[in-house]
Order: structure tokens, then C-alpha cells, then sequence
């Protein structure tokens, strides 16, 4: 992690360059984002478990309660482009500090609510637009800004944050859900995210030219500056974006990617195995271990990223997933078993490990504007997602199993290898 390349002092290189310190600052800028996204990753590990809580309280449909999650997880695909565009107006730090306050508001406001609309809008909008300003256009960005080398190594190991955060947090709210009911559940979420806030504000640097510093592993560049007209920016690159073959691929494969993770087992995973009569705890521990094994896989998927054709890598995830989907209602029981272990194990290792693959391809594609790209392939995995877990919980209330949506993920996933395969590494990046 040493760097070796001569810094000016400052933006004028009127003065005598200095070398770079052993240990490159961008470690730790990476170290921040990671705790970052860890302390976010709350949030994410929440909606499985209210499921059950809220249809037994209120009395509200699973297809209502999964609107609301859908709800959420659209709106944290379709914000993070426009977060790309303004972390480029604002930065990085403004940005995210108000997007983990947003985040606090609605999970807090949560604690009252005695409506379904409530539901919606306060975890559904406003959770949902925090989430989407601080998700993995975040970690793209600062990957983009912060390092030349290593790209893919980074970008594994903070995707993995999220994982970890999951590590960290599921066995600890599904023990408040089910000692204590889902309001303290929903209180620490929203301490979890304000308690990172100081540390964005007060550690995280939005280039490496704020420190006088090249990025890792690059030669030193001024920071640009603010990019105006954030929103307007961000429909251009898209609409340039949008008449290009690989970007559609891209979409389409990482819908697909939503659909079968955060929208099908991320949601329901802990509601089906209760319904084998599997205790709510007991399932959420199994989530809390694909996040470990989650952690090994895409830090791994980054350094094959670094290493492979980023496209042959996309059709062997996919392809592993579906399989292990297939399998899946055969394995649910009352009890943990060793062929549901090694599902857990192996689906684990899959869960975000096309993430590296899929923003290398943005890069190789679309060069400088590759983030705000990934910003909105990443709306359509989280449009994938929401419409899985609004479909996984309407299937639920029409055929009380979820074994349809199972089998149908599967099928989806086999479609998304194929369509990998066809995505093709241009000689030069298109322009934008």
C-alpha cells in the first residue's frame, strides 16, 4: 500500500514537491467509506425483519408491506445517479452526511406510525432517497477519484462493507424484534447511521488534490471543478448512455442481480424460512453468515476483476446463483442443516460479487462519466429488487409459499449469464 509518487505541496507547484507518506491517504479515505457504508448497511438489514412484526400488529398485507419495501429500494436505484452528479457539484462529504441524517429521520419517524401510508413514506421515500444517495455510487466514486491501481481490489472490499455491516447488524435487531418488538429495531438503525455522520465530516476528503496527493497508484491532477447542473448532467449521461449496447446489457443483467438478492432473499429469506417453521432468529443468523461469506467472495470477485475478463466473470455468477436457487425450497425446515449451510455458503460467496465485474465494465465503456453510469445500472438493480419484493409478498398472500418466485429467480438468473456473455470490451472507452 506504499506509493512512491511525488506530490506538489499544494495546488501551485511553486514549491519543492514533497514525497507521499508510506501509507497513501487513500487507505484511508477507503478505511472511512468503509466504516461508512458499515454503519449504513442498518438500514438495509431491517426490512426482512418486519415483515412478520407489522403484518401481526397492524394487520397489513404482505403485498403492503413489501409496496413499502419496493418503495425503498426504487428509490435507492433511482437517486444514485443523481448522487454521483451531485458528490461532483456538493462532495462527497455533504452529500452523505445529509443523506445518513435523511436516513435517521425516516427510520425514527417509523416509531409512530400507526398507518400504511406512514409506512411508505417514511421508510419507503425517505429511507429510500438517503439510501440511494449514499449506495454504491459512493464507493464507485471514491474507487474512481481516490485510486488508479487497485481499482477492483477496492471496490470489492467496500462493496463487502455493506455485507459487513449486515454481519454486524442482523443478529443484533432480530434479537430486538423478537424480545422487544420492531420500534427499538427501528430506533437503532436510525443511531447506527447518525453515528457515522462525524466521521464523514471530519475524515473523508472528496479528491486526492484536497491534500496535495496524486491517486494511488496515478500522477498527480488538479481537483476540477464543481460540476453545475447536477440533475441535468446526470439525464445526459444517461440519455448518451442509453443508445449504446452495453449499457441495456448492463441493466437488464443487473436487474436481475436486485431481483434474486436485496428484492427476493434480502426481504423474504427470514419470512419463508418462518413459514417452515424455522424461528425468526434462527433464519436471520443464516442471512448474518452469506454476509460473511459475502465479505470473502467480493473481495475476491475484485482481486478476479483485476485479473480476468470482467463479462466471463458476470456469466459464472449468475449462472452459480441460479442453480442455487433452484435448490433452495427443497432445503427449507424447521431446523439449520448442513445442505442449507452449504447453500448459505454458497450463495453467500455470490451475493455481490458481480459488483466489481459490472463497474469495471462501466469504466471500460464510459470512462469519465462511468459512476453516474453505474448510478443508473444501479437503478435498475434496485427496480429489479422492488419489484421482487412487492411480487415475492403478493405471491405469498395468493399461493402461501414463496416456492414460485424461487424457481422464477433462478430462471432469470440463467437469462442474465447469457446475456453477459454478449457484452463485448471495446478498444477505447466510448465517449460520453
Amino acid at each position: 500500500m506504499a506509493q512512491t509518487t511525488e506530490r506538489p505541496a499544494g495546488p501551485a507547484s511553486d514549491r519543492p514537491p514533497v514525497r507521499a507518506p508510506r501509507v497513501h491517504r487513500a487507505w484511508f479515505v477507503a478505511a472511512v467509506t468503509f466504516v461508512t457504508i458499515i454503519g449504513a448497511a442498518a438500514f438495509a438489514s431491517l426490512p426482512g425483519l418486519l415483515i412478520e412484526p407489522l403484518h401481526a400488529e397492524f394487520d397489513w398485507s404482505r403485498g403492503t408491506i413489501g409496496f413499502a419495501v419496493s418503495v425503498n429500494l426504487a428509490l435507492y436505484g433511482l437517486t444514485a445517479p443523481f448522487a454521483a452528479a451531485l458528490m461532483d457539484r456538493f462532495g462527497i462529504r455533504r452529500v452523505v452526511a445529509v443523506a445518513l441524517t435523511i436516513i435517521a429521520a425516516g427510520s425514527i419517524l417509523t416509531v409512530w406510525m400507526t398507518a400504511a401510508w406512514q409506512l411508505v413514506l417514511y421508510w419507503g421515500v425517505l429511507v429510500g432517497l438517503g439510501s440511494g444517495s449514499m449506495a454504491l455510487a459512493f464507493a464507485a466514486t471514491v474507487t474512481n477519484r481516490w485510486f488508479t491501481a487497485r481499482r477492483g481490489l477496492v471496490t470489492g472490499i467496500l462493496t463487502a462493507a455493506g455485507a459487513s455491516g449486515q454481519l454486524v447488524f442482523l443478529p443484533l435487531l432480530s434479537w430486538l424484534v423478537e424480545h422487544h418488538g420492531w420500534r427499538p429495531a427501528a430506533v437503532t438503525v436510525a443511531l447506527a447511521a447518525l453515528a457515522v455522520v462525524p466521521f464523514v465530516w471530519l475524515l473523508l476528503r472528496d479528491h486526492p488534490a484536497d491534500v496535495g496527493l496524486a491517486p494511488y497508484g496515478g500522477a498527480y491532477a488538479e481537483k476540477p471543478a464543481p460540476v453545475t447542473g447536477a440533475a441535468r448532467r446526470a439525464v445526459t449521461v444517461l440519455l448518451k448512455a442509453a443508445r449504446t449496447g452495453p449499457f441495456w446489457l448492463l441493466a437488464g443483467t443487473f436487474a436481475i442481480c436486485g431481483a434474486s438478492t436485496n428484492g427476493l432473499v434480502k426481504t423474504h429469506f427470514v419470512p419463508a424460512a418462518h413459514d417452515h417453521g424455522m424461528p425468526v432468529t434462527a433464519a436471520a443468523g443464516l442471512l448474518a453468515v452469506i454476509g460473511v461469506f459475502d465479505v470473502v467472495g467480493t473481495i475476491a470477485s475484485g482481486w478476479f476483476t483485476d485479473r480476468f475478463a470482467a463479462r466471463r466473470l458476470l456469466a459464472v455468477y449468475y449462472a452459480l446463483r441460479g442453480v442455487s436457487l433452484l435448490f433452495l425450497p427443497m432445503l427449507l425446515a424447521p431446523a439449520v442443516h448442513p445442505p442449507m449451510l452449504f447453500f448459505i455458503v454458497f450463495y453467500g460467496l455470490d451475493w455481490v460479487a458481480t459488483v466489481p465485474p459490472t463497474i469495471a465494465l462501466c469504466r471500460e465503456h464510459y470512462g469519465d462519466d462511468s459512476a453516474i453510469v453505474f448510478g443508473w445500472v444501479l437503478a435498475s438493480h434496485q427496480v429489479g429488487a422492488a419489484v421482487v419484493a412487492f411480487a415475492g409478498g403478493v405471491a405469498r398472500d395468493v399461493f402461501g409459499s414463496y416456492d414460485v418466485v424461487w424457481y422464477a429467480s433462478g430462471a432469470l438468473c440463467a437469462a442474465a449469464a447469457l446475456m453477459s456473455l454478449v457484452i463485448r470490451r471495446p478498444q477505447t472507452p466510448l465517449p460520453l
